[in-house]
């Protein structure tokens, strides 16, 4: 019975969408593209002032390395164009694969650290946007999510027991990999404090990457005005400030690309009463098509022109054999190592770094 009703909202949720995608097509005469062009526009200079917050972790993490900005803005918008295609966050892989492969010397453990420091802010602002949207009486509360159109949070909401475990199972598989990783890798735990080196000097975060990001979330709340005054909904600081409510939520449940079936049935709960659900819905699947295919057209040129490789399956491939290939140097010993690379495990004390004089990052 419980699988006849999941097949049963599934197909639900799978049918509302597509009705959704036929009434964005039907309506696309409406769409005011000036707008939509304008959003497009401050959208990619969010991604690209974010990049620029994550290149300077990794550059305060690895000093003495010169690296391109133009790779990880590449890198970044690759992830974000595969995530927005492809559900389950698998772009966060092709990012870790390609700015580690554009930093000499650089480890995975170190270059997701750094990636990490971007939550500190993010999560900040985060809070204070879910709390604005759970206070205006328009956003539904978790108990209310088992009803609306979208199967994998209903499904969530409805059966509270099995989330509560899935979130504990994935809880524990995160400390176990970590326990194993710190057993096997004492220098594993080194390299990840390297990676967040750039929040030991509040100063220097704050002038890198908190006022980068603050300048993203500025250019991303740009985009989702234009984005709904480009879909007739309506732009303003309450309605901006509630779909930045949805992502938050939506970006939780990665079961989709993009949280696209999350972010429609909120989104028509949401402005139940400031437009119809026919324009509601036109606009949370045109912004979903539009972004989708302005980050991935940008992602896929620059994995062609920046990385050299011809598709997002031809990186993820290069990814999984670099680091099978690390894996097997752990294993080998010392007679397939080169002299000054440390022992799978040895003990690296924690970097420090500090700039030496005349050196300089290339831009």
């Amino acid at each position: 019975m419980p699988a006849l009703t999941a097949s049963t909202s599934i197909g639900h949720s799978i049918s509302t969408f597509f009705d959704a995608v036929g009434k964005f097509f039907a309506d696309l005469a409406a769409v005011h593209w000036g707008a939509l062009m304008l959003a497009l526009l401050f959208f990619g200079l969010n991604l690209t002032v974010r990049s620029r917050a994550y290149f300077n972790s990794l550059r305060a993490a690895y000093p003495a390395v010169r690296f391109q900005w133009r790779r990880i803005w590449g890198a970044y918008f690759a992830a974000v164009g595969f995530n927005n295609v492809v559900p389950a966050r698998g772009g966060d892989v092709i990012k870790l694969f390609l700015t580690r492969s554009s930093i000499p010397g650089a480890t995975f453990p170190t270059v997701y650290a750094a990636f990490l420091v971007e939550s500190v802010f993010d999560a900040s602002v985060g809070v204070f946007v879910l709390i604005f949207a759970f206070t205006q009486g328009v956003f539904p509360k978790p108990p209310q999510f088992a009803k609306l159109n979208s199967f994998d949070i209903a499904y969530l909401a409805e059966h509270f027991r099995f989330t509560l475990f899935l979130i504990t199972v994935l809880g524990v598989i995160g400390l176990l990999a970590f326990a194993i990783l710190s057993v096997r890798v004492k220098a594993f735990w080194a390299r990840l404090r390297q990676g967040l080196t750039i929040l030991g000097d509040r100063r220097r975060y704050l002038r890198e990457v908190a006022s980068l990001q603050a300048v993203g979330w500025i250019c991303r709340f740009a985009a989702f005005w234009f984005m709904l005054d480009a879909f007739r909904v309506g732009g303003s600081v309450k309605n901006v400030l509630l779909v930045f409510g949805v992502n938050q939520v939506a970006g939780a449940v990665p079961f989709t690309p993009g949280g696209a079936g999350v972010q429609q049935a909120l989104l028509v709960k949401v402005f139940a009463t400031t437009a119809s659900t026919t324009v509601v819905a036109a606009y949370s699947v045109g912004q979903q098509i539009a972004i989708a295919v302005f980050t991935a057209l940008i992602g896929l040129a620059s994995v062609v022109f920046i990385f050299r490789f011809r598709s997002f399956k031809e990186v993820i491939r290069a990814g999984q054999a670099s680091r099978d290939a690390e894996r097997e140097a752990e294993r080998a010993g010392p007679s397939h190592r080169g002299e000054d690379e440390p022992f799978a495990d040895e003990e690296e004390p924690p970097v420090r770094p500090t700039r030496p004089r005349g050196a300089r990052a290339r831009y």
